[in-house]
């Protein structure tokens, strides 16, 4: 009975999918399948956040993980528009210790403003301004020197760039991340394509087709991710790539690390779609495993 016992324990513990064949299953962490033991001195919590940010304060939210502190704490981007947020990660995360921040970019979802490509990286930095301030570091126990960063689709973008910028961060996740510097050519290529696929990415945007098109035409600025190898080279990196209709702007992306000579960088592939919709513990896995490395 106990041999049984130890077997069904062991096969809870530990999850594996055909790209992981050759170098072992992934391990499970307790984070992903069970809840921590509660602490009645300092719970878990959550609390909306009001970041500042072009002169707007922009919606957000924390999750405050169990325990005295200061806690390490992850900063999570959404894609474009947002309709998967990733909060079943944001819930493991905390579980596994870390404070968790999500936020909406100006524009999106309720957030105040206009939403531009533009923004969502002014975004990124007020909100790690924010967390690094010592009264809000104080107030939801976060230690400034333990931020790292991740974001899936357009939001890995939003990461990339993020973390090229400030050295500051320990790390950053990119999950099925596009490139919209690659996104600038096809719409100075095919404005009509780039318009049909902006009107039917926007939903809960303030912002118009034509107005997300104009914007990535008239764009100066080199917003392509294999540009950011250079500064990249030794940042800590964790690419996750899926099936999907950006799985090139990854591959792409990985060859430039790669041969940039990029010495932080783990990548991995999962059989997946974009939104990573059957292999959501798995995901959570993978970066709760990551994270435990920083």
């Amino acid at each position: 009975m106990r041999v049984m016992l130890l077997a069904v324990v062991a096969a809870f513990c530990f999850v594996a999918s055909p790209a992981q064949a050759q170098r072992g299953a992934e391990r499970m962490p307790r984070a992903v399948i069970a809840d921590p033991a509660p602490d009645a001195q300092n719970p878990a919590g959550m609390e909306p956040l009001h970041i500042p940010s072009g002169g707007v304060a922009i919606n957000g939210v924390i999750y405050t993980a169990a325990g005295k502190g200061p806690h390490p704490t992850f900063v999570l981007f959404h894609g474009l528009p947002g309709n998967e947020k990733n909060l079943d990660l944001a819930q493991a995360v905390r579980r596994a210790g870390w404070n968790v921040v999500t936020i909406n970019y100006r524009g999106s979802w309720g957030s105040p403003g206009a939403f531009r490509f533009a923004n969502t990286l002014e975004d990124a930095r007020a909100t790690l301004a924010f967390v690094r301030d010592p009264a809000n570091a104080s107030k939801y126990k976060i230690d400034p020197a333990r931020i790292a960063i991740g974001g899936h689709s357009m939001g890995g973008w939003v990461t990339a760039h993020t973390l090229a910028a400030d050295d500051r961060v320990l790390g950053g996740v990119m999950i099925s991340a596009g490139d919209l510097g690659r996104a600038t050519g096809l719409a100075r290529a095919d404005r009509a394509a780039a318009l049909g696929f902006m009107n039917a990415s926007r939903e809960s945007l303030n912002a118009t087709g034509e107005g997300m098109v104009d914007e990535l035409v008239a764009t100066q600025a080199d917003w392509t991710l294999p540009s950011l190898a250079p500064a990249l080279k030794t940042r800590r990196a964790l690419v996750l790539f899926s099936d999907d209709f950006v799985k090139a702007d990854s591959e792409t992306f990985i060859t430039a690390l790669r041969t940039g000579g990029a010495t932080q960088l783990q990548v991995r592939h999962v059989p997946t779609d974009h939104s990573w919709s059957d292999k959501r513990l798995t995901l959570q896995a993978i970066v709760i495993n990551w994270l435990a490395t920083l």
